[in-house]
């Protein structure tokens, strides 16, 4: 497998959210930026992350044989048992990852974060063997993004303040009109669209922090600004509108996650997040990120 291959695989144009997803754990949990444990749990969460675009491919293989015949497994450019290997290998060494980075004062792993990251492997499996036709299918990739949530913030803390479980409802919420979208990006069209108006939880939850810290106002306008962009695009529903969606509202997590940072007065982390919002979508243009 070269590169390329496994570049496109990887959806790697996709990472700077996840990496932000690991920041509002953290940073919400109690730590800062300078903690030594960050870039280990940024790299083992990526491993999560890649892996699981790996298995997905391996499983919708027959999906892609009829839908998408230039992915690399159909086209024959790489086979389903290499896939398959590389991406279960992928979430043995994340896991391994969190448990180095997660360590106490004694040496051993935090548990908490060893269950986390177990049920972040076992959600990224469940989704990818089961998606096709489940339809709580958003809600399983919603509780991935939870778990990257939950196992950065337990790599770090033991309890975990009420606003990390705050901001992972809002990012679930995110997800599921996203893979509601996302389901259907292979017929460029959308069907039911009641399912996005679990994107209006997050815009509340960001008026919420607003009316506290009044600097939350200019990313959750900017969060909002790109959610009625990717919507009109749906409305509008020209040729190549939905996939232009899709991957808009993937890296819009990274401007929700500026607006939760904003919101517990991390700054800078919220610009780096707003940052990785544009990275995301310059990558994009590079690496396909569906």
């Amino acid at each position: 497998m070269n590169l390329s291959i496994a570049l496109r695989l990887g959806r790697v144009s996709n990472l700077p959210t996840v990496w932000t997803n690991a920041l509002v754990g953290v940073l919400l949990a109690g730590s800062v930026l300078s903690d030594p444990r960050l870039p280990l749990i940024l790299l083992a969460l990526s491993l999560f992350y890649v892996g699981g675009m790996f298995l997905n491919d391996a499983f919708d293989r027959e999906f892609d044989a009829k839908h998408r015949p230039e992915r690399p497994i159909p086209s024959g450019q790489v086979s389903a048992r290499e896939v398959f290997i590389i991406g279960f290998g992928m979430l043995l060494v994340g896991a391994a990852g969190v448990a180095a980075a997660s360590r106490g004062p004694d040496g051993m792993p935090a548990w908490r974060a060893l269950a986390s990251s177990a049920g972040l492997a076992g959600a990224i499996v469940f989704y990818n063997a089961h998606h096709k036709g489940n339809p709580l299918s958003p809600l399983v990739m919603g509780l991935c993004r939870v778990f990257v949530v939950l196992t950065a913030a337990f790599s770090v803390a033991v309890v975990l303040p009420t606003s990390v479980y705050v901001a992972a409802i809002a990012l679930l919420c995110h997800l599921i009109g996203l893979t509601y979208i996302a389901k259907q990006e292979h017929l460029d069209r959308i069907g039911n669209l009641w399912p996005l108006g679990f994107l209006i939880v997050p815009v509340l939850y960001g008026v919420v922090l607003a009316i506290s810290v009044p600097a939350v106002w200019v990313p959750l306008m900017l969060y909002a600004a790109v959610l009625l962009f990717a919507l009109n695009l749906l409305r509008r529903r020209a040729r190549g509108d939905v996939p232009r969606a899709v991957v808009t509202l993937i890296a819009c997590m990274s401007m929700l996650d500026s607006v939760v940072l904003a919101g517990s007065g991390q700054i800078w982390p919220a610009a780096l997040a707003i940052f990785a919002f544009l990275l995301t979508l310059a990558l994009q243009r590079w690496v396909s990120g569906t």
